[in-house]
């Protein structure tokens, strides 16, 4: 069992018979009243994220999990099919454990979450940034650099995201796969 204080960053722990992670806290000590730790919590199994307000002192129950690596193989009616980089065996996850999955591309490396008693996956863990070609967008002009206009573009993943019009097809790019957001040429 742990307590309020021991709360941080990536911490994972059992509330409302559901498995979190702590996105973000913050110790708060009012100039009146009991001490308090307010939490972002994002849930493993659903993906919801939702406010908390602990008591301080609040016994809470952590959960130990594990990351592994794994490679991404395909995508079949079982799922998403995934090759431990250690081990060499695969598993089939469902969609739901599978965050963004319009950005996995056939060989990328990724964490998966797993519940160190059971061995069971929570979660799949995506690179924050890829880097991917643009296969569709509309021409773009020379000198259309001055405003902030953005447009949209297939990268080869098969997501659409939204990028600046002097982008051509057939260039590289880098994507924030956390928001879809174009970062820049590569």
């Amino acid at each position: 069992m742990a307590t309020t204080s021991d709360i941080r960053n990536g911490m994972c722990l059992d509330y409302n018979n559901d498995i979190w992670t702590v996105v973000e806290f913050q110790h708060v000590k009012p100039g009146k009243g009991a001490a308090f730790v307010r939490t972002k919590l994002k849930s493993l199994t659903k993906g919801k994220v939702v406010e908390n307000t602990f008591p301080a002192g609040h016994a809470i129950d952590e959960v130990r999990v594990e990351r592994r690596q794994f490679q991404y193989l395909y995508k079949d009616d079982m799922g998403y099919n995934f090759m431990n980089m250690e081990t060499y065996d695969q598993m089939a996850l469902p969609e739901n454990l599978v965050e963004n999955p319009q950005f996995l591309q056939e060989g990328m490396q990724v964490d998966v979450l797993f519940h160190a008693a059971n061995d069971t996956p929570l979660n799949m863990e995506m690179p924050t940034f890829i880097y991917s070609e643009v296969t569709y967008t509309e021409p773009g002009l020379k000198g259309d650099t001055a405003t902030n206009t953005l447009k949209p573009a297939t990268i080869a993943t098969g997501a659409e995201i939204k990028v600046p019009l002097f982008i051509n097809t057939g260039e590289k790019i880098k994507v924030d796969t956390r928001t879809g957001e174009y970062l820049g040429r590569t």
